[in-house]
């Protein structure tokens, strides 16, 4: 089973992405194809952003009822 990139791996590879595409030296057929790789990186990394922010909500209501204290 292929391991889940990371956040960071997805932003470098949708980063390399953008910027191929901006040069628009590469046949049209190519640049749909990384196109829609660019739409599948954008999507896991607002999931990932999603997941983080429930993450640190959670940890938040956790230390709030218990007065904060660990």
């Amino acid at each position: 089973m292929k391991k889940e990139a990371t956040f960071e791996e997805n932003m470098k590879k949708l980063g390399e992405i953008v910027t191929e595409l901006e040069k628009g030296e590469i046949p049209l057929e190519k640049a749909v194809e990384l196109y829609g790789e660019g739409i599948k990186l954008s999507a896991q990394c607002k999931t990932q952003l999603a997941d983080a922010q429930l993450k640190i909500t959670e940890k938040g209501a956790e230390n709030s009822s218990d007065g904060g204290m660990e």
